[in-house]
């Protein structure tokens, strides 16, 4: 006769002896990939059941996608360390978990002072079956009128507040850093216009420059 299945129980936490962490609902975790020429998964963790002897333990979670693991691939503005929360849910042992991470909103990762390896951000909901975005729209910037991605350098137009890549304004990484002041094309005065068209062509500054990203 056949053994019926070892009934199993929710626990809150389990601590995995591997990294010396402990786990909840709720954390986010690396997860060691079939391949291991791979990049890590990463994970939200939903739920922790173990056997009724406290062994076997499994995760319930729901997967992140990385840009490159989407229907459309990755995209010009996707940053290095962005993922997409889906609708992909799974139970994995614990044994594949390789680390904890944090995965932050949008706004919150273009705040961090540094970034370390194990933050990731997310600011799309993706259907692994449709391929569909949430949301599908988000605001864009610049000249080449693109999402932002917080890897890149932008400056800021104290004119009309719009954020411009410094390639898009013909401008340098250096010279955009040496900025005090940036006004658009648009917001130039025509004079100023002139000016700079002038200069253009030196690829000469001695204003002193702040570095500015987006902050949303």
């Amino acid at each position: 006769m056949a053994k019926g299945k070892a009934p199993r129980r929710a626990i809150e936490s389990y601590t995995l002896r591997q990294i010396n962490k402990t786990i909840k609902a709720g954390d986010c975790v690396l997860m060691r990939p079939a391949e291991r020429s791979k990049q890590q998964y990463v994970a939200r963790i939903e739920r922790i059941e173990a056997d009724t002897r406290g062994g076997n333990v499994k995760v319930h979670v729901k997967w992140y996608y990385r840009p490159e693991e989407s229907i459309g691939g990755r995209r010009q503005f996707h940053g290095s360390k962005e993922i997409f929360s889906s609708d992909h849910y799974d139970v994995q042992s614990v044994d594949t978990i390789e680390a904890k991470c944090t995965v932050h909103s949008f706004k919150s990762y273009t705040k961090l002072d540094a970034v370390g390896n194990e933050d990731y951000f997310c600011r799309f909901e993706y259907n692994s079956c449709t391929g569909a975005f949430n949301p599908d729209r988000v605001a864009v910037y610049c000249k080449c009128e693109m999402p932002y991605n917080p890897d890149d350098l932008m400056v800021q137009c104290e004119g009309c507040s719009d954020w411009f890549h410094p390639a898009c304004i013909e401008m340098t990484e250096e010279e955009a850093k040496r900025l005090d002041h940036f006004f658009c094309e648009t917001c130039l005065p025509e004079g100023q216009k002139k000016l700079r068209n002038s200069h253009a062509n030196s690829r000469h500054s001695n204003t002193k420059v702040d570095t500015k990203r987006l902050r949303r």
